[in-house]
């Protein structure tokens, strides 16, 4: 460990007490996506408070902090230092830390908020005590002067799924896609962004105190499905109507007996649930509402599934004389697996904790809209323990602060310092081995096209 990197350990340490409480703070203050308001005022307070160029309210409620380029900081000049190919030309790169803001739905927690019913059983907060300990350390002027290139530090909103009557109200706010990092892409937010520092409490079953690496998720899209039918007296005469509940549940039923068709590497998952079925219990329904969510490990295994599920509510319709209307719902692209980065690896050695790396085959079966940005971006990331119960569960909670805060922090910024250090040679290599699948204007046309 050289000077630079014990100062940054001693800057974390320095700083332990404000990161904790900042850390619970947002935790006993949960909000749902897009709607992080308190989170987002408290995160620019603390990112004004070190020096940072703040600017608040990106879709609705993001927020990005950088350094003036007046006060001797260094200029994100990243974007134009790519050629066609998207390839560095040499200039300096910038590096975007990421955070999410929002809390899950679980009213079941006991620290649930009593009016949003969410509650921070995802670790998001813990995320967010990440980005402001590498924000308090990047900011000492000593410890620029050892880097090249630049920051910008990312407070980013809905994370978690949105689903179809909060997207409709959203879109009248301007919101046009279904994730806080889609929208901030389409906003032009990640337009001088280089390469992306991620982390998160361990998705998958990791002993260590540390997983390094981003292992292979799945991604998702949804739809919602109404079903017409016709109503009519359900005693009278239900022989006129047309049941519009069993249009859906046929439908369900049948994606049930699909399941022999999934293969067991495509990591398929379904999920339906039934909005509405009916108004009255004496009437044939004659409208239902389905929101079905459809995980895969591709996008094109994704797409075929999706025409799999199409088909079982058009056939259920065709049999019973309803009819089919469609809300198409994007959702997230699957997370494209990269190892461990030598960079994030010696930083957890020189900090001396125990760790392991992601290896091929790791999977994920869950979703995140961190796989939109693995599609246009390199993505280093690390995953870390710190917690016991299940993610999204009522039993979640923080056991260890040290290794669900602290030691994060460090091994964020021990890790930036790595990569920027030596002219930014670590980080410009791994920007000039990175081929992306979309660029921006190609990962907007794919997104409208699913809506």
């Amino acid at each position: 460990m050289d000077e630079t990197e014990q100062r940054i350990i001693d800057l974390i340490e320095e700083h332990r007490q404000e990161i904790l409480d900042f850390a619970r703070d947002i935790e006993g203050h949960p909000e749902p996506g897009f709607q992080e308001v308190r989170t987002a005022k408290k995160t620019a307070e603390l990112l004004k408070k070190y020096g940072y160029e703040v600017q608040e309210g990106i879709a609705l409620t993001g927020v990005r902090g950088g350094w003036n380029s007046q006060d001797g900081g260094l200029e994100r000049i990243s974007g134009a230092g790519k050629n066609a190919a998207g390839k560095s030309t040499g200039k300096f790169p910038n590096i975007s830390v990421i955070g999410e803001m929002d809390a899950i739905g679980c009213k079941a927690h006991p620290m649930a908020d009593a009016q949003n019913g969410t509650a921070h059983a995802c670790g998001h907060h813990a995320q967010m005590a990440v980005l402001a300990g590498a924000a308090m350390v990047f900011a000492d002027p000593e410890i620029r002067k050892q880097i090249t290139g630049s920051l910008t530090f990312l407070a980013v909103p809905a994370e978690e799924y949105i689903d179809a009557d909060k997207r409709t109200a959203l879109r009248k706010q301007g919101i046009c896609f279904g994730s806080g990092k889609s929208e901030m892409i389409r906003r032009g937010e990640f337009d001088n962004t280089d390469l992306v520092m991620t982390t998160h409490v361990h998705m998958v079953p990791v002993e260590e105190d540390f997983y390094l690496g981003n292992p292979a998720c799945n991604g998702f899209t949804a739809e919602r499905v109404t079903v017409r039918g016709k109503a009519a007296h359900a005693a009278i005469d239900p022989w006129n109507g047309v049941n519009a509940l069993s249009i859906a549940s046929s439908a369900i039923q049948m994606m049930g007996l699909m399941r022999e068709n999934f293969r067991e590497e495509d990591h398929v998952r379904l999920h339906n649930v039934i909005r509405k079925a009916g108004d009255v219990v004496n009437s044939v329904p004659d409208e239902a509402v389905v929101e079905t969510k459809i995980r895969a490990s591709s996008l094109e295994r994704i797409q075929e599934v999706q025409e799999m599920i199409d088909r079982a509510y058009d056939g259920a319709a065709y049999a019973f004389g309803g009819k089919i209307e469609r809300e198409r719902i994007p959702g997230y692209m699957p997370v494209r697996p990269r190892e461990a980065d030598p960079a994030l690896v010696q930083a957890a050695e020189a900090l001396g904790v125990s760790f392991r790396t992601v290896k091929p085959g790791d999977f994920n079966n869950a979703c995140t809209d961190m796989g939109d940005l693995t599609q246009l971006f390199p993505i280093v990331n690390f995953t870390f323990r710190g917690f016991e119960g299940r993610l999204h569960g009522e039993d979640f909670r923080i056991t260890d602060e040290e290794k669900a805060y602290i030691l994060p922090a460090k091994l964020m910024a021990l890790a930036i310092y790595r990569l920027l250090r030596n002219d930014a040679r670590e980080a410009k290599k791994i920007v000039d081995d990175f081929t992306p699948v979309f660029d921006k204007k190609q990962y907007i046309e794919y997104i409208e096209k699913q809506m």
